[in-house]
């Protein structure tokens, strides 16, 4: 049965629809030996699919991993340089893609799968699922500040930050811990309002993606998330799952 090549590639491990589309866009994937274009259909029982040359592979049984990233790691599955990525982090074999992503310098709860439909449902705007951060700000904010982080910041390039909920958690020698929930992610935001604001961000530590907590997870450490919890994160039926222990894994830090 013909199918769109993203929803194939996306069904395959390569990430979300949307990111499957550009790799068609980006004339990485061929049919029967020809490059794909945006909109295509192919049937995978008869045509050939290729991706950087490679064959499509059969889909992969889902994997659903919690993670928590250090600060000084890439939330993403590929570096560009010499830079650990979040992928770096899981020694297991197969596509596994970050839902989301985290500043360089800032640390918590990323989603590792190859759950495609998965990925662009948490990520896409529409959905506005929230993302809960514990925040370390240099200097103590009043409640002007608090209200105005609340009711949303004009950026440099003009956008107004979406309402959020902003609470002040407790003091830290002269700075102070706020909890920030939003429902968007525009690139630096956290860091971006502080700074406007006069409120210079120190660290920031993401505890929630939705339905999915961050828990007693430690930097480096990760675990398989239970079948309760992807259902939760679907919203609806979740395809079976191959079993997997739930014991927190890390990996042995690297010298640099």
């Amino acid at each position: 049965m013909q199918e769109r090549l993203q929803k194939l590639l996306a069904q395959a491990g390569y990430g979300s629809r949307r990111s499957c589309e550009e790799f068609i866009v980006e004339g990485r994937v061929s049919v029967n030996g020809k490059k794909a274009i945006l909109g295509q259909k192919a049937d995978p029982a008869v045509d050939t699919i290729t991706v950087d040359g490679r064959a499509l592979s059969k889909p992969e049984a889902f994997t659903y991993i919690a993670l928590y990233k250090p600060r000084n790691v890439l939330s993403a599955s590929e570096g560009q340089d010499d830079r650990r990525t979040v992928r770096d982090l899981i020694p297991l074999q197969g596509h596994l893609y970050p839902v989301g992503r985290l500043d360089f310098d800032s640390e918590g709860l990323i989603l590792m799968t190859n759950d495609g439909d998965l990925t662009n449902k948490l990520t896409h705007p529409k959905y506005a699922h929230e993302k809960e951060y514990r925040v370390l700000l240099a200097r103590k904010p009043d409640s002007e500040q608090i209200e105005a982080w609340r009711r949303g910041v004009v950026l440099p390039e003009g956008d107004r930050t979406q309402p959020a909920h902003v609470n002040f958690l407790s003091t830290s020698g002269k700075g102070a811990w706020i909890r920030v929930v939003m429902g968007e992610g525009k690139k630096r935001q956290i860091r971006e309002v502080g700074k406007l604001l006069g409120l210079p961000v120190v660290r920031i530590i993401r505890l929630r993606i939705g339905t999915l907590r961050l828990g007693d997870l430690k930097p480096r450490q990760w675990r398989y998330l239970t079948e309760d919890e992807v259902m939760e994160l679907k919203g609806d039926h979740v395809p079976k799952m191959e079993q997997k222990p739930r014991a927190k894994r890390s990996m042995p830090a690297r010298r640099n």
